[in-house]
């Protein structure tokens, strides 16, 4: 009886196993070894699939297919150098075998030398069979040259020979949307609808297009033909929701995300928009179950900590927002969404030292927005830490070189220092820059308005003439 051929290859499998197991040495054909490292390699079994090509290379030395796989397991390593070597020599026995310029183009591209591994790709099109791998790996040599059109071009061909090659759609539709292209991609999507009627993936995608437009009934209509073409596709569900939150419809983004919690597991995204539809609507004790839901279901999902924060800060529950922030700080430090929030509401409580404390570790993890400095700059006043006050705002006009509402807090602080020179240079740079600014002087450091040199300087200023 002729075994089919998954019974061949479980049958080469099983012995080829066995023979491990035994230390005994039995031949196998060089076709069948390759079956038996390919099985190795897409089930992520390295050191197996190695042990299978050293044994097939002692009994096959002069297999090509054999000393490719070896040479793409030195690539997968790191080693580079060895796997070019290697690839030169077969070059010399084997000038038509597509796979050799694959490989060495593959070295190439680990080495970012991208221009060259596309010319021997491209001389790989010329002879192989098969053109779809060779079409999507020049498609991914000219991304990761950010030449967008051309890998647009040849994931456009991996679609023309292959209508079910997802990956290719997903490339091309990332082309265009780089390119902000988007009624070109609308036009692309239709005519392959055209010949792919209940394409989900392509329906989708064209709904997320027409989002992009603020086309929001088409897109819906576009959504709508996804989930006709596959009523459990989650993705299709989840976009709908999305627009019908931008239209307003609360309760119906409702029903669309409470339908995708039905299909898998429930979602941190489905959850976290279900409770914002819920506050919006305010039904604020719904919408705090859906927060509470979401933190549970994904204590990384940093949205979900600052939903659930600012839910308690919009409500004045100041104490309850410092809970929930100190909890996803305890989960994320990095995290500088949490920090600022941290720093805001502990200024509610006017716990300054932890809200500077906040504000310097939003600095710290890059966060140089103005408010972020101006706010940690008062904050330190309020704390009487002048110098350190100085040296902030120093170091914020390194990047708002020319800013009215710096200078003026350094004048007011070098004054209160009774530092009057350096006072003098920022108040003049200040009311330069902008007069009406001088709100700040009488805000932050009213004491300052009574000296007769600041008011000699203003009125210099306002009536330079006199």
């Amino acid at each position: 009886m002729q075994l089919s051929p998954n019974e061949h290859n479980n049958f080469s499998l099983t012995r080829f196993e066995s023979m491990l197991k035994t230390n005994d040495v039995y031949f196998f054909d060089s076709e069948e070894f390759e079956e038996i490292i390919h099985y190795y390699l897409e089930n992520g079994k390295m050191a197996l699939a190695k042990k299978a090509t050293k044994l097939g290379l002692e009994q096959h030395p002069t297999a090509t297919n054999l000393k490719l796989f070896q040479i793409e397991m030195f690539i997968f390593e790191g080693k580079l150098d060895i796997a070019e070597q290697l690839l030169d020599e077969l070059y010399l026995l084997e000038q038509s075998n597509e796979e050799i310029y694959i490989q060495k183009a593959n070295i190439y591209s680990r080495k970012d030398n991208h221009k060259k591994a596309i010319l021997l790709l491209e001389k790989a099109l010329h002879i192989t069979e098969d053109q779809v791998d060779v079409l999507s790996l020049l498609g991914m040599e000219y991304l990761f040259l950010e030449d967008f059109e051309n890998a647009k071009y040849y994931f456009m061909r991996c679609l023309e020979s292959d209508d079910q090659d997802y990956s290719a759609l997903y490339n091309i539709i990332y082309c265009f949307d780089f390119l902000e292209q988007h009624e070109e991609a609308i036009e692309y999507l239709n005519v392959f609808l055209n010949s792919n009627p209940y394409c989900e993936v392509a329906w989708h995608q064209l709904g997320k297009q027409y989002y992009q437009l603020k086309a929001y009934k088409k897109a819906l209509a576009a959504f709508d033909f996804a989930i006709i073409s596959d009523d459990r596709f989650i993705g299709a569900y989840l976009e709908k929701g999305k627009v019908h939150e931008k239209l307003k419809e609360y309760e119906r983004a409702i029903e669309s995300y409470t339908i995708t919690l039905s299909l898998d597991d429930p979602t941190s995204f489905a959850l976290l928009r279900i409770g914002k539809c819920h506050e919006k609507m305010g039904n604020l004790e719904l919408a705090l179950q859906f927060y509470t839901k979401c933190v549970e279901e994904d204590s990384l999902l940093d949205k979900a900590w600052i939903a659930i924060t600012d839910f308690y800060f919009r409500s004045k529950n100041y104490q309850k927002a410092l809970y929930y922030i100190e909890k996803a700080i305890n989960i994320d430090s990095e995290n500088v969404l949490y920090w600022k929030r941290y720093a805001k509401i502990n200024k509610r409580l006017q716990l300054f030292e932890e809200a500077e404390h906040g504000y310097r570790r939003s600095i710290e993890l890059g966060n140089y927005e103005m408010d972020t400095w101006l706010s940690r700059c008062d904050i330190l006043l309020q704390l009487g830490e002048y110098n350190a006050a100085i040296n902030n705002l120093l170091q914020a006009m390194e990047f708002y070189p020319e800013n009215a509402e710096i200078e003026f807090r350094l004048a007011g602080l070098y004054y209160s220092l009774s530092e009057l020179n350096k006072g003098a240079f920022h108040l003049r740079n200040a009311l330069d820059l902008d007069e009406e600014f001088i709100l700040i002087l009488e805000e932050l450091f009213p004491n300052i308005l009574h000296k007769k040199e600041v008011l000699q300087l203003i009125e210099n200023h306002q009536n330079p003439s006199a």
